[in-house]
């Protein structure tokens, strides 16, 4: 797949998970500085962990700031004062904006992980480019919610780790017989309808007895 394809997806990606980080600054009555610091973080947070682990240094976000530019733009676009009101006039549609955003997000850069996995080294193996991908993909959420307050989406909610852990592992295996865009695309589909499933179905993961 060709850089500026993948450079699409990234800022497609950025730009959902954006989204999702500075709703809920605003759901968590945070002021302009909170609702951008928290969509940046979203945006760019698994990016960051994802480039240290692979051990690239300094990370992608800062050597390559369009990532960073477009977070904050989208943040100050979600905290205008028409768009707050039609972002946040009913619970319904914000759950509904936060599940799409998420799970694009999600189902982008998880995706996006395995393909930068890949490209510092053909040589890794499928339990480093699945984790990386999974990492990448649930990280800058994991930020989010510890930095509103939240227990981590990840731990609670239709299980998100599972549908980004099945969409890498869906991507992985096809990236050699399929080539890497159909991989790609299959990973991100997997990963988004299996979080729209999960919501529609309420599925999740066994949790303890009450």
């Amino acid at each position: 797949m060709s850089g500026d394809i993948v450079l699409f997806l990234e800022l497609i990606g950025t730009v959902a998970f954006s989204v999702s980080g500075a709703i809920t600054g605003l759901k968590k009555k945070m002021d302009i500085l909170g609702v951008v610091i928290l969509g940046l973080t979203t945006a760019v947070g698994g990016g960051v962990i994802r480039d240290l682990i692979l051990g690239i240094t300094p990370p992608n976000t800062f050597r390559n700031p369009i990532y960073a530019a477009f977070a904050i733009v989208t943040a100050l676009i979600v905290f205008l004062p028409a768009v707050q009101r039609f972002v946040l006039k009913d619970n319904a549609f914000y759950n509904t904006l936060m599940l799409l955003m998420d799970s694009i997000g999600l189902g982008i850069f998880t995706v996006v992980g395995i393909q930068v996995a890949q490209s510092v080294s053909g040589e890794h193996g499928i339990f480093l480019l699945v984790f990386v991908g999974v990492v990448t993909g649930v990280g800058g959420g994991v930020l989010r919610d510890t930095m509103a307050g939240d227990h981590p989406y990840i731990f609670v909610k239709h299980f998100y780790a599972c549908a980004s852990l099945i969409g890498a592992l869906a991507c992985v295996f096809m990236w050699e017989s399929c080539g890497e865009a159909n991989a790609m695309l299959v990973g991100t589909a997997v990963v988004v309808i299996l979080r729209l499933l999960a919501a529609h179905f309420r599925w999740s993961l066994p949790k303890p007895i009450e």
